[in-house]
């Protein structure tokens, strides 16, 4: 399949961008490829311009990227979208453990059951054999407290079984396994301890653990709808973006138009969206002309002039013209749908921290049952098995984790949260633990550290015939069907200086180094110095040199194979660039700039900003070698925003996308920077670091103390007078786990 082919739904196919010629990515519209900038894709008439490595695509192909730092909180866009093929409807959203599918609906359920049935069971039942002040036993409460613990058992922990079954199937024992075996060994003796006070009425009386077996049950079932919740709370943020969308429509129903709610809108109405309004869904113009402002869906800060057959965005601006659209994309075909299957596909990946959690329960699985099996055997053979069975009972209820199921999933709900706050979508939470193996931070110029938004710093003539500002009217007339960032940057110096455009006739591509164009019988080309190299054009570019030196961009006019003139560009720094660049260094990563500009222009923007290693006038796969060759000397971050970005941002160890940027980045990308700040990187590697601490300091406090209190049950110390009473190792779980839950309530990005 060619890389740049597209699915049955027109979404494009990605696989094999790597391999991919962008020079050969078809859209509806006009491509114009322009000077030296190689691998720019734009939508419309667009452009590969200037050695700028910048990509946008055109959006009648791919679903939108949205400037999300516009969000605003609302559902009322979010009751028609397809949830159904995300598995992440609020009441059932899937999650896996063990090999064993869970329901958010059911496990919400089972939780509230859980909660209403250990209420009772915590006022009727001693902790470990420990009578609370609170507590009231009457005649016929034991059997009361066992019906409550067989429903708690048989019917709430059925997740658990089911996971367990997994996990053994699988052979590898972990966290669904621990608590199962917990919560058995303490039904089955309790069970035992009722029939022996109760029926038998032995003495003395045999202490149960219904009230370990409910709150162990109850926490472990809290501990995975938070984790599963925390996907909810992302969402949540995402949903904010159905408020760029307006909340009424004017639909066109027999010539005649009526205000509907955007909600009823469905692919193939014509609507009627008159000046200065917002867009309410993506479509296609079919009637009138405008310009429309787009900033709010891509990030870029310019209007663009639409006619019939142009598509628009739903959640962009109309500007002065009334339209008429009809509708190719709503809510569950969209760009927000795209957005919710990212966040969908971000929480089901296992993060290794994870994966070191149930790697902890499978230690204390096989330790408790090692622990236990030596306790029973060794207690047996000096006092008897009426005193082993407790011992070995013990050793088994304080192995199970209560702290250690909540001890990831509050860490992760608490970091999500965080991200959402601070511009930031965790799609990989794999990525998350990396941080602290980066060396380097490899990343794109423009539009990443750059705004990608040009401006004319000067113009000349180079030939006699030519006054100085014809040459900028001979460009601005080639370029005036472009929106590009460049072309855009001509026209609106030709606009300052109200030179009349001419007309241009037969105006085409000259791929992957400009345009050309016809007028008044003159052809004109607009080409990078690589297509006069190319074909050995002579040019004096000492006329140039002091633009260069400069960083900007030239676009050289180009008459009967003579240069007759140039116009250089430039762009600006982001704001949060330097100071990013500045505390990746802090942190002894190592930045490295890789573009497809031109050395002098990339080289500048270097040196502003405080990077030494800088790699120009690269292609999509020179950008993925680089970042292969990286690898081999360390773990490597790419930070992106184009369409030549993406097979870096899947190659590398974490791949950063800027929210602004198109969506085939986005969509290759560990994490998106929703504000398109890249100061925002700050923050991420900020929480990554804490993050990652505070999950190693949870599972400690999760697990650790068994470390000393499984051998103590067992009686290790039993000759020395010390064994660990099981009211003493209830205190410490119970401590453990408010300790877990208040760790994670510090976490914060510092």
């Amino acid at each position: 399949m060619d890389c740049c082919s597209t699915d049955k739904n027109g979404h494009m196919n990605h696989k094999n961008m790597k391999n991919c010629d962008m020079d050969h990515m078809q859209h509806d519209d006009k491509k114009n490829m322009h000077h030296d900038m190689s691998n720019m894709e734009h939508d419309h008439s667009e452009h590969m311009h200037h050695d700028m490595d910048h990509n946008h695509e055109d959006h009648s192909h791919m679903q939108h990227d949205m400037d999300m730092s516009n969000m605003h909180h609302g559902g009322s866009h979010m009751d028609h979208m397809d949830m159904g093929n995300m598995n992440h409807d609020h009441g059932h959203m899937m999650m896996n453990h063990g090999g064993h599918m869970m329901d958010m609906g059911d496990l919400k359920k089972k939780f509230w059951i859980s909660l209403i049935l250990t209420i009772p069971i915590i006022l009727m039942s001693p902790m470990m054999g420990m009578k609370l002040p609170f507590q009231l036993t009457f005649s016929g409460s034991d059997f009361i407290v066992l019906v409550l613990g067989s429903i708690l058992f048989f019917y709430c922990s059925t997740p658990f079984f089911n996971g367990a079954k997994g996990e053994i199937q699988n052979k590898k024992p972990e966290m669904m396994s621990l608590i199962t075996l917990g919560i058995s060994v303490a039904y089955i003796y309790s069970i035992y301890a009722v029939v022996a006070n109760d029926i038998l009425h032995v003495t003395p009386m045999v202490n149960d653990f219904f009230w370990e077996l409910s709150t162990l049950i109850v926490i472990m079932l809290l501990g995975h709808w938070i984790e599963m919740n925390s996907v909810m709370n992302a969402g949540s943020a995402i949903n904010k973006l159905s408020k760029l969308l307006p909340d009424n429509a004017h639909l066109i129903s027999d010539n005649q138009t009526k205000d509907v709610s955007t909600s009823e809108l469905s692919v193939g109405d014509n609507i009627l969206i008159q000046a200065g309004e917002k867009i309410p869904a993506d479509g296609t113009i079919y009637d009138g002309s405008t310009s429309v402002n787009e900033s709010l869906v891509t990030g870029e800060s310019r209007s663009i002039n639409k006619k019939s057959d142009d598509s628009v965005i739903g959640g962009s601006v109309n500007g002065d013209g009334t339209i008429k659209v009809k509708i190719s994309g709503t809510g569950n075909s969209g760009y927000l749908s795209k957005v919710m299957n990212m966040v969908q596909e971000a929480q089901s990946a296992k993060s290794k921290t994870e994966n070191l959690a149930n790697q902890v329960a499978s230690y204390l699985f096989y330790a408790a049952l090692i622990v236990a099996v030596i306790a029973f055997v060794t207690w047996s053979l000096i006092k008897g098995v009426s005193f082993a069975i407790p011992v070995t009972v013990t050793v088994l209820i304080i192995a199970c984790p209560h702290a250690l199921g909540l001890a990831v999933p509050l860490i992760i709900s608490r970091t999500t949260s965080i991200a959402a706050t601070n511009g930031l979508l965790i799609r990989n939470k794999t990525a998350l633990e990396k941080i602290n193996d980066i060396k380097y931070a490899l990343m794109d110029k423009t539009g990443t550290l750059t705004e990608g938004k040009f401006q004319v710093n000067g113009y000349d003539s180079l030939d006699n015939n030519y006054a100085k500002d014809e040459i900028l009217k001979i460009a601005a007339s080639v370029e005036q069907n472009s929106n590009h960032p460049l072309a855009t940057g001509i026209m609106e110096a030709a606009k300052q200086k109200e030179l009349s455009l001419s007309d241009v006739n037969s105006d085409n591509q000259i791929t992957g180094y400009g345009m050309k164009g016809t007028i008044n019988d003159h052809e004109f080309l607009i080409v990078s110095a690589a297509y006069l190299d190319a074909n050995n054009i002579q040019y004096d570019a000492s006329s140039s040199k002091q633009y260069l030196e400069k960083g900007n961009s030239l676009s050289y006019v180009v008459e009967n194979n003579k240069v007759i003139g140039f116009v250089a560009e430039g762009d600006s720094i982001k704001s949060g660039s330097k100071d990013m660049i500045k505390y990746l260094q802090s942190q002894g990563i190592t930045p490295v700039m890789l573009t497809g500009d031109n050395e002098s222009a990339a080289n500048k923007v270097a040196s502003l900003l405080g990077i030494t290693e800088v790699k120009a006038k690269l292609l999509p796969e020179d950008k993925q070698k680089n970042v292969t060759n990286y690898q081999k000397d360390g773990k490597v971050m790419f930070i992106g925003d184009g369409i030549n970005d993406a097979p870096s941002l899947t190659q590398s160890d974490m791949g950063i996308a800027i929210g602004s940027g198109t969506d085939v980045a986005v969509d290759s990308a560990d994490v998106v920077l929703v504000n398109s700040n890249p100061l925002d990187v700050v923050s991420l590697v900020k929480l990554a670091k804490e993050s990652h601490t505070k999950m190693i300091q949870n599972l400690w406090w999760g697990a650790g103390y068994n470390i000393v209190a499984l051998p103590l049950a067992a009686g290790i110390l039993a000759f020395a007078g010390i064994m660990l009473d099981p009211m003493v190792g209830a205190i410490i779980m119970s401590l453990s786990t408010v300790i877990v839950a208040l760790n994670a309530l510090t976490l914060k990005i510092k």
